[in-house]
This record gives C-alpha cells, sequence and structure tokens, in this order.
C-alpha cells in the first residue's frame, strides 16, 4: 500500500518516501504526494531526489498487480529498493488540475444532468453530460463568473459506504463510480454549492479557480453535451 498523502492536503508539494519495489514502468513508494491517474484526472509528474541524483517522474498510475500500491513511471535507470527519496511534485502541472478540477464541480451544480465522460488535464478540462438540452454558453460563463467571485470554501470529508448507499443521488458520474472495499468515500463539498464523491486534488476556495473560460459546447451524440474548459490567456 502507498499512503496516500494528496488525498489529505492538494497543496502539499514534496515528501520524504522509500522505494518499496520496481515494475509496470517505474518505482512504488511507501507513500507519495503524487496523484495518480484516474478519475478523469490526469496522473502527476515532478522528481524522485536522492542527494544529486534526479530521476524524473514521467506520470503516476494506480499499479495493476498491486491493490492499492502507486507507480511512478521514472526516466533512466531506477533508484534502487529500499532508497530513501525525496518525492517533488511539478507544481505548476498540479495547481492547474487543482483549478481545473474544481471548476468542473461548478458545471455540475450549474448543469443538472448526469455527466458520462470527464477529462482534467493542465492545459483544459471537459465534462460530457448525459442530456439532449442546449446549452447557453454565455449563461453558463456567467454562473462560472459568479461562482468563483462568490469564493465559496471547498472542503473534504470521508463516509462510509453504508451513508454513501443512503444517499445515491450524491453519485453524478455514469462513467466513474467511487472506488469499493475500503469501508469509506471521500466526498468533496462546495460550501452551498455541490457535494459528490470525488478524489481528485482541488484549490481551497472557488476563488482561486481564477478566470477559467468555457471554451466550446458540443453535440457529440443524441444524448451527449460537451463542455470545454480552458484558462483565460
Amino acid at each position: 500500500m502507498t499512503d496516500e498523502l494528496f488525498r489529505e492536503d492538494a497543496t502539499l508539494l514534496a515528501c520524504d518516501a522509500t522505494v518499496t519495489g520496481h515494475g509496470e514502468g517505474g518505482v512504488t513508494l511507501d507513500r507519495t504526494v503524487c496523484y495518480p491517474l484516474g478519475g478523469g484526472q490526469a496522473g502527476d509528474t515532478g522528481w524522485l531526489v536522492a542527494g544529486e541524483q534526479r530521476w524524473r517522474v514521467t506520470d503516476t498510475r494506480k499499479s495493476k498487480e498491486q491493490p492499492g500500491a502507486i507507480v511512478h513511471l521514472v526516466d533512466g535507470e531506477w533508484p534502487a529498493v529500499g532508497a530513501a527519496v525525496r518525492v517533488e511534485v511539478d507544481a505548476a502541472r498540479r495547481q492547474a488540475h487543482r483549478r481545473f478540477h474544481t471548476a468542473t464541480h461548478l458545471l455540475c451544480a450549474l448543469l443538472p444532468y448526469p455527466v458520462d465522460g470527464c477529462s482534467i488535464t493542465e492545459t483544459y478540462a471537459r465534462l460530457d453530460f448525459h442530456t439532449d438540452e442546449a446549452f447557453d454558453k454565455d449563461a453558463l460563463q456567467a454562473g462560472l463568473n459568479r461562482l468563483v467571485a462568490e469564493a465559496h470554501p471547498v472542503t473534504h470529508r470521508w463516509i462510509s459506504e453504508e451513508e454513501l448507499d443512503a444517499n445515491p443521488g450524491l453519485v453524478r458520474s455514469m462513467s466513474v463510480q467511487p472506488p469499493r472495499g475500503l469501508g469509506r468515500v471521500r466526498v468533496l463539498e462546495i460550501e452551498g454549492v455541490d457535494l459528490q464523491p470525488c478524489g481528485g486534488t482541488h484549490v481551497g476556495n472557488t476563488a482561486e479557480i481564477g478566470a477559467v473560460v468555457v471554451t466550446k459546447i458540443e453535440k457529440k451524440a443524441a444524448k451527449t453535451r460537451r463542455v470545454v474548459l480552458g484558462f483565460a490567456p
């Protein structure tokens, strides 16, 4: 198991760790600040550091072979098993993910439809909504601007799987379901705006999202409308 420090503190950009294994294109660690690809959000990049040596982490993934472990894809020769390393996240990429991911939750509040697709990167974010309704781009932009300016606090907490089962309406996504089997589920709350299960990294207040723009609205299928977000130039 890898201790997932990013679940509790998305502002934490570095930590000390020990290499626990090799495989699947990289190394596993006993603890990490790097978020692995999942829930529509891209994996973190960054560095592993030991003295004068630096290894570039090109991506972070959940292990397919070891449940609960996180694989750091590393360029070059890997640090040895048992080695002590410093894990450093690419701060600019992490901040872009935090801003975009929180902005997609604002979209969910403005558009009350099930979500059937999601992608969050450092250059854009998109959500696919299951509906045949047409979206008003200007109205959607105005709604985002308002919710960002209102500076709503963003927090997370953990609920039991039983609590989630008792409140099925919390789950908005049709394509990504909260992980089961751990006994608890992480939920993200934007005060007065949105509450739903989410394991991603987020800002601490909607004001931190800054200027985001609705760059495109597309009809992807008869029952799918896509909204794409970008950062204001």
